[in-house]
């Protein structure tokens, strides 16, 4: 029995890590190929939106990244529920003549509060304004961001373009470094076919297309602005470019509940809006860590072939780990120093996080409820949120 197990698990494993690392070494090379272009010039009038609920790690920083773009005509938009809100006073102190403040209100009770609060700020956003970029207000940007993430925009292939975050905390430890590693494995999801899903914190779509493609329907009873964003340009049959230039840093620590809530959260997310990419990595990951599994086990009952099932489940992700290192020693050059220090977990903290995600997956798989910058809901389903507080 053991040994049918040790087949039915190992083998398919050892192929989905052959494709998954030729996946990684491909993320790699467009990371490297895109680098090496100069920007586009398209660069037209742009409002960049920033919601705010309380103060975020290093808002001053973050806020004053956005402020100080390279770039000739855009406004930024700090958009917010209540005036009231805490980040508003930091908010104040730094913004400048291209800079206002929206005050969004309540949220209707089927909608999430960030939902609503882009959707304010859309509606807020000046006439000549040809492109919407949201951003989020817990990441920091190099001069270039915004004008990297609009270039692409000039195809009109392209219905929008991203970014995504990368983690480096300054508390360097487990926790805060396995949150950096475990968040990795999605931003080398990424694809260069234009089939990628446009992520909240950094994504710029030309106007035209946002009320086209009616961004503004797909919004209504969701809490997912990216997920449902980028439902909209599939529905339009337009693609969602990943810039490698337009990547976010985040600095925050994290203590394991915080990560492990936030990770779970995440997913929840991911089964109610895209419930097929859920699916596939809970398989993937059952396989994977049973692999592990039945391999100790022959190990253990004097079998040697385990080691190869141990070397064949564990090896090939770690050193897909070290790609995803390599990839972010490109796209931050900036955080060399700190790559220095840290970039061996990409490598050595793998195989703990594949764990992680499989605990990950099966939370967030035992409800629909979720908690969000103090507000909860429930996620009826795509296109319905019940609000609960």
């Amino acid at each position: 029995m053991l040994t049918i197990l040790f087949g039915a698990l190992v083998i398919p494993a050892a192929i989905a890590a052959i494709v998954s690392n030729r996946g990684g070494r491909d993320y790699l090379e467009y990371v490297e190929a895109e680098l090496r272009e100069p920007i586009g010039p398209y660069a037209p009038p742009a409002s960049v939106i920033l919601p705010v609920k309380g103060v975020d790690h290093e808002l001053h920083r973050n806020l004053r990244s956005l402020i100080e773009q390279d770039y000739p005509d855009f406004e930024l938009i700090v958009v917010t529920r209540s005036a009231d809100d805490d980040a508003l006073k930091i908010t104040q102190s730094c913004l400048d003549e291209r800079s206002r403040i929206v005050v969004a209100g309540e949220p209707p009770d089927c909608t999430g509060e960030k939902v609503h609060n882009l959707l304010q700020a859309v509606q807020a956003a000046r006439p000549r304004s040809e492109v919407f970029v949201f951003a989020d207000s817990d990441g920091q940007v190099e001069p270039g961001w915004l004008r990297a993430l609009i270039a692409p925009l000039e195809e009109e292939s392209v219905g929008a373009t991203t970014g995504f975050r990368w983690y480096f905390p300054e508390e360097e430890q487990f926790w805060p470094l396995m949150r950096s590693v475990w968040d990795s494995t999605v931003a080398s999801t990424m694809r260069d076919d234009d089939k990628n899903f446009a992520w909240g914190g950094g994504t710029a779509i030309r106007r035209k297309v946002f009320e086209q493609a009616d961004v503004k329907t797909f919004w209504e009873g969701t809490v997912s602005d990216d997920y449902r964003l980028t439902a909209a340009m599939n529905a339009a049959k337009l693609g969602i470019r990943f810039v490698p230039g337009a990547m976010v840093a985040t600095t925050g620590g994290c203590t394991p509940k915080k990560f492990l809530d936030w990770a779970v959260r995440q997913l929840i997310i991911t089964r109610v809006y895209r419930p097929s990419l859920w699916i596939a990595g809970l398989a993937g990951h059952i396989i994977y860590c049973g692999a592990i599994v039945v391999s100790l086990l022959m190990l253990a009952s004097g079998h040697l072939v385990g080691l190869a099932g141990l070397a064949i489940s564990i090896i090939p992700g770690m050193g897909k780990g070290a790609v995803r290192g390599a990839a972010a020693r490109m796209m931050f050059p900036q955080r060399e120093e700190w790559l220095d220090r840290c970039g061996w977990t990409y490598f050595w903290y793998t195989p703990i996080a594949t764990w992680i995600w499989l605990y990950v997956l099966v939370r967030s798989g035992l409800t629909r409820t979720i908690e969000w910058r103090g507000n909860v809901y429930e996620l009826v389903s795509a296109k319905r949120t019940r609000c609960l507080t």
